[in-house]
């Protein structure tokens, strides 16, 4: 798994790797082109493409890692727009980013982009969220695509409205159900089967966990919760393990690791720690391009 940028506080270039199978801290992998935060990652069984972010205005900037080589961050493509506070999700084709905000333009917006992972280029329209909506967390099964809470325009009002698309075909994104909580500035991770939702603000930080189950639209159940309340984390897993590192929390950058076993409810545990204090970061794996 890979961990991308963020602030502790100054902008990182700075890219993590850590093994999801085994507790550790992680170890530094290499650099992105430009320091930034606020991304959203997606990744193939390959490579780990970190797409946009703010640096400090928003990029419309596309960068690849091959994944199982250490080493910087190369050129991919751009995005249709700059934007930050997006989510990012993939099977093992096709990466998907969706909504996010620019600073100190574009506004905040719907549009949903794709780039095929294997082929750097530009990436292309793939449609709408039925809102505009920024501070969304992406989770996906090799089909299907969730894009979960998130705020909306205006006073910043949180959303637990949960919608998917059907990764392989461009197209709008549909209703899927509601979380139990109303919040922004969670993340989430997912095996083939189940999606995680974990942490965010609603308004204060918060440690509940909650899942869906990807086949089938519904709300959000109760799983668990994080090791502390904590939200803009890094989120990334395998078929069994969904990680959250860094963030922020009580007011302070964070450079914890904690996991949870994606098929058993319950609260999440320690898995180590970040190279330093790190939040505004996100995160991929190879194993979670790879699933099947």
């Amino acid at each position: 798994g890979i961990i991308n940028g963020g602030r502790d506080p100054a902008l990182l270039t700075r890219i993590d790797y850590l093994e999801i199978q085994s507790q550790g801290n992680a170890i530094d992998f290499g650099d992105l082109t430009v320091a930034t935060n606020l991304t959203a990652t997606f990744a193939s069984s390959t490579r780990g493409v970190i797409a946009g972010g703010a640096n400090p205005a928003s990029i419309n900037t596309i960068e690849f890692v091959t994944i199982a080589t250490t080493s910087n961050a190369t050129e991919f493509g751009d995005l249709t727009d700059e934007k930050r506070y997006h989510a990012g999700l993939s099977n093992q084709v096709r990466g998907i980013t969706a909504g996010g905000a620019g600073y100190p333009s574009p506004a905040r917006t719907d549009i949903i982009d794709f780039v095929t992972i294997a082929s750097e280029g530009n990436a292309q329209d793939f449609g709408n969220l039925s809102e505009v909506k920024f501070d969304l967390a992406g989770a996906s099964s090799p089909t299907r695509g969730l894009f979960i809470a998130g705020a909306n325009p205006g006073v910043m009002t949180r959303s637990n409205v949960i919608e998917y698309v059907t990764i392989a075909t461009a197209g709008n994104a549909q209703d899927f159900g509601d979380l139990q909580h109303v919040k922004a500035g969670g993340a989430a991770t997912s095996s083939n089967t189940r999606a995680i939702y974990a942490g965010g603000n609603e308004p204060s930080f918060t440690t509940f966990i909650e899942f869906l189950t990807i086949a089938t639209t519904g709300g959000g159940t109760d799983f668990g919760d994080l090791t502390l309340a904590r939200g803009y984390q890094a989120s990334l897993s395998n078929n069994v393990r969904g990680l959250n590192a860094g963030g922020y929390a009580s007011s302070t950058a964070q450079n914890t690791i904690d996991f949870v076993t994606i098929a058993q409810t319950g609260t999440a545990q320690d898995f180590g720690d970040l190279l330093s204090i790190n939040y505004g970061t996100s995160g991929s794996s190879d194993s979670h391009g790879g699933l099947t």
